[in-house]
């Protein structure tokens, strides 16, 4: 399963970001990693433990690159943390990081993380009549409730730790691209209507998936039924071979014997909170169809009213 779409020319405007693992500086691997998978709900003295460890080094992170939104985004993705909308595949916990790399790295309380992404077949909310590629069943044979317009996004508020917690399913995959996530963090603005409003993004990024464990999952079902020529990382577009200095995420199996039982997925992002960055970085990902919608999800749009994890300590 290879591809050959490899684009080195990736835009070089910096970001700071890390997983556990990756960083030198005395102590801060740990205290990442514990921050990264840590209750999103942790307040008073473990909060201020955890940030004051956060921020003992000006060396704290590795480089990342700030990429292309890519062709798939919509504006108007609801505050939530369980963005499945019933979506089938294997099930993923990603907690996200957000730190201040222009302050010593200090969570950066308040910021927005909206993620977005297809799903088992390669189909995005929104975009449902793209062919992802090789041999799909139609998106809709894939008979769940999900919105056509909203399934796959939404954002998350980060708490005192800046910590935000998505549950989501593993992404599938789409010719020409490798196995990813989108990501932007925004900082400045408020929830308002069930959504986010205002501010600015600060940084504009893709997560990406180790191939021997994205090959794994992918012979799982529903995934199997999508067939083709899947993109390694080698050959991805957009990942520059850079490991979580690139925005591979670092993967924890749930049951290490048993891979459709789920992940659990961590990095660290870095965000400069006065800098503005427009999503316009190089790197393609694919071209949606011309019919596609543009703009904000229908008013009627599911709502997250029922779940507690809208509220910014989640």
């Amino acid at each position: 399963m290879t591809g050959n779409h490899k684009n080195t020319s990736i835009t070089r405007r910096r970001a700071l970001a890390v997983s556990g693992g990756t960083v030198a500086a005395g102590g801060l691997a740990v205290a990442g990693f514990q921050s990264a998978f840590a209750d999103t709900t942790d307040t008073g003295t473990d909060a201020d433990a955890t940030a004051s460890a956060s921020s003992t080094s000006s060396e704290c992170m590795t480089l990342m690159s700030s990429v292309t939104e890519g062709p798939y985004y919509l504006d108007g993705a609801l505050v939530r943390k369980d963005i499945t909308e019933g979506k089938a595949g294997v099930p993923l916990t990603l907690r996200l990081t957000v730190v201040d790399a222009t302050d010593g790295c200090t969570p950066v309380k308040g910021a927005a993380v909206e993620i977005w992404h297809c799903d088992a077949w390669g189909y995005y909310s929104g975009y449902t009549t793209a062919n992802p590629g090789g041999s799909a069943p139609a998106e809709s044979e894939e008979g769940d409730s999900a919105n056509d317009n909203t399934y796959l996004r939404g954002y998350q508020i980060a708490n005192a730790n800046g910590v935000v917690k998505f549950e989501t399913i593993f992404p599938g995959w789409y010719t020409p691209r490798t196995c990813h996530i989108h990501v932007k963090v925004h900082t400045g603005g408020e929830k308002e209507d069930g959504t986010y409003e205002g501010g600015k993004v600060n940084y504009t990024g893709q997560l990406f998936f180790a191939d021997d464990i994205a090959e794994e999952i992918f012979t799982l079902d529903p995934y199997a039924k999508h067939t083709g020529s899947y993109t390694t990382l080698a050959n991805d577009m957009v990942y520059d071979g850079g490991g979580a200095s690139s925005g591979l995420l670092t993967l924890k199996a749930v049951h290490k014997k048993d891979p459709s039982k789920g992940y659990k997925g961590s990095l660290t992002l870095g965000v400069d909170p006065d800098a503005e960055n427009t999503g316009a970085g190089s790197g393609g990902g694919g071209t949606p169809p011309s019919d596609a919608p543009t703009g904000t999800p229908p008013s009627d749009a599911p709502s997250d009213s029922a779940s507690p994890s809208a509220s910014a300590s989640s």
